[in-house]
């Protein structure tokens, strides 16, 4: 058996994508405004003492650095329902949170609404990572919203629902 060897990051890009993730939006309030991210490399179950979740960002972020600055953190993960929220939030321009229906805490954890789990998060750890940061979050709260809503889940660089097997009876 032969691997390539091509590590180049566009041949990458494509190779990880073969992967299935949860996505988050990681959101705070910052100076009175929304400021988010959507992350692809949310990971959950990290440590359970203490209770600690992750995500990789990108060195060139520009809004990671904004976001980064609240004392909290709102991490939700998507679900089906917030496909075109999790466009909306990722894009480069325009008011990213306008029309959303949101929620946040005193502390500045900032969620949106048909999320699947929301955790009201801090930073444990920022460690570098080549051209990302690995951040460990840790958990102060927690909503799961009772399965209400299916996960958003992304896998060949595009977004995919999963199917409920459907019980015979």
């Amino acid at each position: 058996m032969t691997l390539t060897s091509d590590l180049t990051p566009n041949t990458l890009r494509n190779v990880f994508a073969q992967h299935p993730s949860g996505i988050a939006a990681l959101c705070a309030i910052v100076d009175g405004q929304p400021q988010g991210i959507v992350a692809s490399s949310f990971t959950v179950g990290v440590s359970m003492d203490p209770p600690l979740v992750m995500f990789a960002v990108q060195n060139t972020s520009n809004t990671w650095p904004l976001v980064r600055t609240s004392g909290r953190i709102g991490v939700s993960v998507l679900s089906e329902k917030n496909e075109g929220v999790c466009r909306q939030i990722a894009s480069k321009s325009g008011d990213r949170f306008a029309g959303l229906r949101l929620d946040s805490t005193d502390e500045g954890a900032l969620f949106l609404h048909d999320a699947t789990l929301w955790l009201d998060c801090s930073i444990e750890q920022e460690i570098p990572a080549g051209d990302h940061q690995v951040v460990l979050l840790r958990v102060h709260g927690h909503q799961t919203h009772d399965n209400a809503n299916s996960p958003l889940v992304f896998h060949g660089s595009a977004f995919r629902r999963l199917d409920a097997e459907q019980l015979v009876s």
